[in-house]
C-alpha cells in the first residue's frame, strides 16, 4: 500500500507504529550545524517523528545531537539512496553547511532515485548593509586575489579546508581561526592559527581583531548567528571584508527556520 502525500511518496515500510497506534514517520537529519543540531533537540521524543542523524565527521571532536546518530559519508549518490531504502527512511532535511555542495548535491540526487521527500533547512544568507565594505567574490581561489591589494593583516574565517588557496598569496600576515587546524597546514610564513568555535561576540571579536592588527577580513556568507559578529566588527572598525557568495542550490524547497521544519515533517 503506498499514499500520496505532497512531493513524497510514503510506503508502510517508511512507518513505524507507536504507541496507541500512532503512525511515525522515519526521517534523517544531514547535520552539522547548528539549525541541525536544535532540529534535533525539537525532535527528540517527539511522538510521531523517528528521526536520526548523520555527520559527515570531518569535525575531530562534534557537538553530538540528542538523537541517534552516525558519523561518516555514505559513499556517494548509490550509497545514501541506499541506505535510505534500507533504513526505511520517509524524509530527509539537509541541514548541512551552505557550503557543503557536494553534500547537498548528492542527497537531492539520492532522494530523487529513492523517492524520498528532502528540504532544505538552511540559514538565510547575511546582506551587507550601511557601512559594510564588501567585496563579493564567487569562490575562494576570487577571494585570495583579492586580498592581494588589501591591508596586510587578514582574517581568515573560512574554515580549515581552504585556507591553502591563499598560499597564492603568501606575503601577507594572516590570522587564520578554525574550530580544528588545517592538515596539512597551509605554507603561509606569517601565519597564526587560533582554534576556536562560535558563537563569538560582537565585543570579542574587535578586541580579537585590534590585539592582532587585523586590516580585512574574509569570509563565506554562511548566514546565521553564531559567526555574524565578526561583520559588525568589521563595520565598526571599517575593515573591508572579502565575502565569497554561496554555491548554487540544487532546486529543493528551502525551510528557514526549526519551526518550520518540524511543522513539514508532522504534516507528511
Amino acid at each position: 500500500m503506498v499514499s500520496q502525500r505532497g512531493d513524497a511518496v510514503l510506503s508502510m515500510a517508511a512507518v513505524l507504529t507507536g504507541g496507541e497506534g500512532i503512525a511515525v514517520l522515519k526521517a534523517l537529519i544531514l547535520g552539522g550545524t547548528t539549525e541541525a543540531t536544535a532540529l534535533a533537540r525539537r525532535l527528540a521524543g517527539h511522538p510521531r517523528v523517528d528521526a536520526r542523524v548523520s555527520l559527515a565527521g570531518r569535525t575531530k571532536n562534534p557537538v553530538l545531537p540528542p538523537l541517534p546518530t552516525r558519523i561518516g559519508g555514505f559513499g556517494g549518490v548509490d550509497g545514501l539512496a541506499g541506505y535510505l531504502r534500507s533504513e526505511g527512511i520517509a524524509a530527509v532535511i539537509d541541514a548541512t553547511h551552505p557550503f557543503a555542495a557536494r553534500i547537498s548535491a548528492n542527497a537531492a540526487a539520492a532522494c530523487a532515485q529513492a523517492g524520498m521527500a528532502l528540504r532544505l533547512l538552511t540559514r538565510p544568507a547575511w546582506t551587507a548593509g550601511p557601512g559594510d565594505r564588501w567585496i563579493g567574490v564567487p569562490d575562494m581561489a576570487a577571494a585570495a586575489l583579492a586580498v592581494r591589494d588589501l591591508g596586510d593583516g587578514v582574517f581568515l574565517t573560512v574554515g580549515r579546508q581552504e585556507v591553502a588557496a591563499f598560499e597564492v598569496v603568501p606575503d601577507k600576515r594572516y590570522l587564520i581561526r578554525a574550530v580544528d587546524p588545517p592538515d596539512p597546514m597551509p605554507a603561509l610564513p606569517r601565519a597564526t592559527l587560533i582554534l576556536d568555535r562560535g558563537p563569538f561576540t560582537v565585543a570579542g571579536e574587535l578586541a580579537l581583531m585590534r590585539r592582532h592588527g587585523v586590516e580585512v577580513v574574509v569570509s563565506k556568507n554562511s548566514g546565521g548567528r553564531a559567526t555574524d559578529a565578526k561583520l559588525e566588527a568589521a563595520r565598526e572598525l571599517g575593515l573591508p571584508v572579502v565575502m565569497v557568495e554561496r554555491p548554487a542550490g540544487n532546486g529543493v524547497p528551502e525551510l528557514h527556520d526549526v519551526d518550520a521544519a518540524v511543522a513539514w515533517l508532522e504534516g507528511l
